[in-house]
């Protein structure tokens, strides 16, 4: 995750959720776990917490989601890489839920135009009758 910068409160919710604001042992008491779990999930690519320019870890609402969800798939029997592995299956799907989301948009949007293309044609074909109606 990139360094987002604060802006008095203007920006939008995931703006807000990607700000890293909490340290190490506040985001690892927030999700019940320990400072060692946090830093061993970052080196195994789990999550990336924002990093001061002095280095120190600030992790954001996401990245507390992310550790909630960490715990739970362990919770249900997962190793680490299969943690892995869900989080980017689920990445994956929400973009292509997000994806399919625009598509469906889209199709709409092409129904509508077709729809009026073709009343167009109809009228052009019967020498501009019912234009205007």
């Amino acid at each position: 995750m990139g360094a987002a910068a604060s802006d008095g409160g203007s920006g939008s919710t995931d703006d807000r959720d990607a700000l890293g604001v909490y340290a190490i042992s506040v985001a690892a008491e927030l999700v019940g776990t320990g400072q060692q779990n946090l830093r061993l999930y970052e080196r195994k690519g789990l999550l990336t917490p924002e990093r001061t320019d002095g280095g120190t870890r600030r992790y954001s609402e996401r990245n507390l989601a992310t550790l909630r969800r960490i715990g739970v798939l362990l919770d249900e029997g997962l190793n680490l890489a299969g943690v892995k592995l869900v989080l980017e299956l689920e990445a994956a799907n929400r973009g292509l839920t997000e994806d399919n989301h625009g598509l469906t948009q889209d199709t709409r949007e092409l129904r509508a135009d077709n729809k009026g293309l073709r009343k167009d044609l109809k009228a052009a074909r019967n020498g501009g009758a019912g234009t205007g109606s």
